[in-house]
C-alpha cells in the first residue's frame, strides 16, 4: 500500500505559505476558474478547468497537480511549490522530467456561523475528493492503494453535516470517524481540544495531515470502532458522518459499517448519551431501513427511547431498494466492472432487502441532545424541502424553544411575551374577488422554511406579537374585537402558541 505523505511541520509551514502565496485557495481558484468551470470540477468534470489553466502561472500549475491529478514539468512545480521538500515527504512523485501529486490537496473554505472564512486545505486520496469511489475504477487497489482503504475528500454528506452542526464555543469535540477530517477542521474553530477517531489507520492520517497543511495542531487522533477508542471520555460536541451504508457486505470502510442492517446507527444514537456532557449535542448523518409492517417514526423514536437524550430525526428523502443498490454500487465504481460482476453484486443487495422486508431506505440527520429533562422531546418527521443552510443555528434554537415549553403551562404559556421572528410572511388564500380569505397561511423564509395556516385569531395574534404585551393580553384585546368570550379563547389559544413557538413563528422574549 501506498503510505501517506510525512507530517512534517516545518516543511508543512513553507507548504502551506507556497499554496497561500499562489492564491491556491477557495476564492483563488473560484477567479481562475470562473463560476462555471468550478461547478463542473464539483461535479468531476475536469475539462472546462483544464483549459482554464493553461497559462502556466503557479496557482495554473497547483490546480493541474492537485485538482486535476495532472503531471507538470519540474520547473513548473519549483515555481509554485517547495518541491524538493514535496518530493522528500511525499506531497509529489518524479515521473521522468514531469511531476506527479500522490494526495488530492483540495482548498477549501473553513466556514463556522458567526466567524470569517478561514482558508483551509482537505487531503485525500487520488480520484475521491467528490463524489465517492466511482471515479477510480472496479479494481481491488487504486492507485496503488487497497480500495477498502480508500479516503474521500469532501462531498454532498460530510457539507451537509457541517452546515448543520450548532456551533458553539465548546471544551471538547469528537468527530468519530473522521475520514480525510473535514468535520474536525471546522470544529477545530471553536472548540478547545478535538478528538478525531477512524476504524482506517490511514484516514487518521489524512485527517492529522488537513488539520496541519490548515494550521491546527490541537488534534489527537485514536484508531478504533464508533466510541472505543475513547473509553469513557465525555464531549460538549460529537460530530459522526459514518459508515452509515446499509450493504450486505464491508467492502468499504469509509460506508460500510459492516453491522446488519442500520444497527450501526441505531448504535451510536443509544451509546451517545454515555458520552456528552450536560448540555452536550450529538449530531450524525444516517440512513435506516423501511421495514414491512413497521411505522418508520416510531421505529426510529425506539433508537432513541430511554436514553434520557432529546432529538430531532429529519428524514430528508426515502429511496426504493434498488434505487439505494444502483446508487452505491455506482458509488464504488462497480458499473464500471465486468457486467455478470455488476448483477451479481446487484443481487446480493436484493437478497439482503428482501430478507430483511426492507421496503426502503430513509436517509437524514439525527441531532441529540443532552438536556437533562425528565421527560424528553423526541420528534421524528420527514421534511423533503429545501432549507436554509447553515442551518446549526436554527437547529440550536429549536432545541432551546423546547426547554421553554416543557418549562410552561397553559397559563404560563398566555404570561409569557413573544416577538414575530424575522422573515415570517403572511399570505391570504381565497377566490379572486372574493371578500375574504378562506385562509391565511404563515410562512417561514429561514431556517426550515416551514409554513402553516392559521385562523383568524393566530393571524391577527402574530400581527401584534412584538413583544410589549403578553400573550394573554393580546388574546384578551382580540376576544373584544371579534366579540368572543375570553375565557373560551384563551382556552383555545395556547395550542396554538406551542406550535407556532415550536416551528420557530414566534420567539418567547426570555
Amino acid at each position: 500500500m501506498i503510505s501517506s505523505p510525512v507530517l512534517d511541520p516545518t516543511r508543512l509551514a513553507k507548504f502551506r505559505e507556497a499554496l497561500l502565496a499562489a492564491s491556491f485557495t477557495a476564492d483563488g481558484c473560484l477567479d481562475l476558474l470562473g463560476p462555471t468551470g468550478y461547478s463542473a470540477l464539483a461535479r468531476s468534470e475536469a475539462v472546462p478547468a483544464l483549459r482554464a489553466t493553461r497559462g502556466g502561472s503557479p496557482l495554473e500549475t497547483l490546480v493541474r497537480l492537485f485538482l486535476l491529478q495532472q503531471p507538470v514539468p519540474y520547473r513548473a512545480a519549483a515555481a509554485a511549490l517547495p518541491v524538493e521538500d514535496c518530493l522528500a515527504d511525499g506531497w509529489l512523485r518524479p515521473d521522468g522530467d514531469l511531476v506527479r501529486a500522490t494526495v488530492d490537496v483540495r482548498p477549501y473554505a473553513n466556514e463556522v456561523a458567526g466567524m470569517p472564512s478561514s482558508d483551509a486545505w482537505v487531503v485525500s486520496d487520488l480520484g475521491c475528493a467528490v463524489g465517492g469511489a466511482g471515479g477510480i475504477g472496479s479494481g481491488e487497489t487504486a492507485h496503488g492503494v487497497a480500495r477498502k482503504d480508500l479516503v474521500l475528500g469532501v462531498g454532498g454528506a460530510s457539507t451537509t453535516l457541517a452546515n448543520i452542526t450548532v456551533r458553539r464555543p465548546v471544551r471538547a469535540a469528537l468527530d468519530l470517524g473522521s475520514g480525510s477530517g473535514v468535520q474536525a477542521l471546522h470544529a477545530a474553530r471553536h472548540a478547545g481540544t478535538v478528538t478525531a477517531t477512524d476504524l482506517n489507520p490511514r484516514a487518521l492520517r489524512f485527517t492529522e495531515l488537513t488539520l496541519a497543511l490548515s494550521g491546527f495542531d490541537s488534534t489527537e487522533v485514536s484508531a478504533g470502532s464508533l466510541f472505543e477508542p475513547v473509553g469513557e471520555r465525555k464531549f460538549d460536541l460529537i460530530v459522526s458522518n459514518p459508515p452509515f451504508v446499509i450493504s450486505p457486505g464491508g467492502r468499504f470502510t469509509y460506508r460500510d459499517g459492516g453491522m446488519a442492517g442500520d444497527d450501526l446507527c441505531r448504535g451510536l444514537v443509544r451509546s451517545a448519551a454515555d458520552h456528552l456532557e450536560p448540555g452536550g449535542y450529538c449530531q450524525l448523518l444516517a440512513n435506516w431501513q423501511h421495514v414491512k409492517g413497521e411505522d418508520w417514526h416510531e421505529r426510529l423514536a425506539g433508537w432513541v427511547a430511554g436514553t434520557g437524550l432529546d432529538a430531532w430525526v429529519v428524514q430528508r428523502e426515502v429511496q426504493d431498494v434498488a434505487q439505494y443498490a444502483e446508487l452505491w454500487l455506482r458509488d464504488g465504481g462497480d458499473h464500471r466492472g465486468p457486467g455478470g460482476d455488476y448483477q451479481a453484486r446487484y443481487g446480493e443487495w436484493l437478497d439482503a432487502f428482501e430478507a430483511g422486508r426492507v421496503e426502503g431506505i430513509g436517509m437524514g440527520w439525527i441531532t441529540l441532545r443532552a438536556s437533562g429533562a425528565e421527560r424528553p422531546t423526541v420528534r421524528v418527521e420527514e421534511w423533503p424541502h429545501p432549507v436554509e443552510q447553515p442551518l446549526g443555528p436554527h437547529i440550536e434554537a429549536w432545541f432551546d424553544r423546547q426547554d421553554f415549553l416543557r418549562s410552561r403551562d397553559d397559563a404560563g404559556l398566555l404570561a409569557a411575551r413573544y416577538v414575530l421572528a424575522d422573515e415570517v410572511v403572511q399570505e391570504q388564500v381565497g377566490a379572486p374577488g372574493a371578500e375574504d380569505p378562506e385562509h391565511v397561511i404563515l410562512r417561514h423564509n429561514r431556517g426550515m422554511r416551514r409554513a402553516t395556516k392559521v385562523d383568524t385569531v393566530g393571524a391577527g395574534f402574530v400581527g401584534v406579537c412584538d413583544g410589549t404585551l403578553s400573550a394573554g393580553e393580546i388574546v384578551d384585546a382580540i376576544a373584544r374585537l371579534l366579540g368572543e368570550d375570553r375565557v373560551v379563547l384563551r382556552d383555545r389559544v395556547p395550542e396554538s402558541l406551542r406550535l407556532l413557538t415550536e416551528q420557530g413563528f414566534i420567539d418567547p422574549v426570555r
